[in-house]
């Protein structure tokens, strides 16, 4: 077994007594918009508090683009929405440079992805060429057009919808946008007491337009420093370095995990633990986190082969010492 990890103050306690009950409230406040989806509420917001960015993939109707809003509205930051369609251009998100006649000057006109949090809806409709004009801003929360290069908002947090790839009118996402993002999330249909709830209650649309935020900037950059704090013991990280390990030589997959997957993993069970009100990760941590880190990244030798059944495969093939 692992070795106990030293007596430290809870998570808590390492944060202020407000900014805790913030972040408990917002994450009930979304767990009453999206009903029965209380698991992956919590990873989305592991995704928030780890400076990473989600992937929501299932079939349409299913609470993908509702769970986007509800973080947005919840969270209180300044918030983009763009419907990606098949006619979509990189200008049409980046933005663009319009010469101005009287000043003699090109003008440059933002486009939504200069904003805090960005809603990438049905990203996999659009073709590749739109879909990696949004590579560098994910990777380095910037965006470098006609030789300049303009930071963006400070948190930069993407939420993308995908629908199936098998469903007309789709383009698969490319290795390198998958790589993107921390998590990957799928919803399936809800409970039967889910269901019920939602058929006999009010709108979502209606519930999320009045909802109050009750995050800010601010308190969400204090708690991506107080991630930064939570404690990974050296046996831990032996325990996620043999998953990478085992990742790369296990059957049936082709290309195994990176060391840039190993960081988030770790980055996202500290997110995990502060979340549960620890200070220190546990197994259980990086277990729970490890298929929607995982299986996107990993590239089966079959093709009709599930990734998300071979991360399971190697989460088990791993014993923890």
């Amino acid at each position: 077994m692992l070795a106990k990890p030293p007596a430290r103050p809870p998570a808590r306690e390492m944060l202020p007594d407000a900014l805790h009950a913030a972040l408990k409230s917002a994450q009930q406040q979304v767990n009453s918009l999206v009903l029965g989806k209380s698991q992956e509420v919590r990873l989305a917001f592991v995704a928030l508090l780890s400076g990473g960015h989600i992937l929501i993939e299932d079939l349409p109707g299913l609470g993908k683009t509702t769970l986007a809003h509800a973080l947005a509205a919840t969270l209180g930051l300044g918030f983009q929405r763009v419907q990606f369609t098949s006619d979509l251009l990189p200008a049409d998100v980046l933005g663009v440079s319009v010469y101005d006649a009287q000043s003699r000057q090109f003008q440059f006109h933002p486009g939504p992805v200069f904003t805090h949090v960005l809603l990438a809806d049905e990203i996999n409709r659009a073709p590749p060429r739109t879909q990696s004009a949004l590579l560098e801003a994910m990777a380095e929360h910037q965006v470098t057009l006609d030789g300049m290069t303009r930071p963006l908002p400070d948190p930069f947090f993407v939420i993308a919808t995908q629908n199936p790839v098998d469903l007309s009118g789709t383009y698969p996402l490319p290795d390198s946008q998958l790589d993107r993002f921390l998590l990957r999330l799928t919803l399936g249909y809800p409970n039967a007491e889910s269901e019920r709830a939602l058929l006999a209650g009010s709108d979502r649309r209606e519930l999320i337009a009045q909802t109050e935020p009750l995050l800010s900037s601010s308190d969400v950059l204090a708690l991506r420093t107080a991630v930064n704090e939570v404690h990974a013991s050296g046996a831990l990280v032996d325990y996620v370095q043999a998953l990478m390990a085992r990742s790369r030589q296990h059957p049936g997959v082709r290309v195994g995990l990176s060391p840039r997957a190993g960081i988030a993993l770790l980055r996202a069970a500290r997110a995990y633990a502060l979340l549960l009100g620890r200070h220190h990760v546990l197994p259980e941590d990086v277990q729970a986190l490890f298929s929607a880190v995982a299986a996107h990244r990993l590239v089966a030798e079959a093709e009709a082969s599930s990734t998300q059944a071979l991360a399971k495969s190697i989460l088990h093939a791993v014993a923890v010492d």
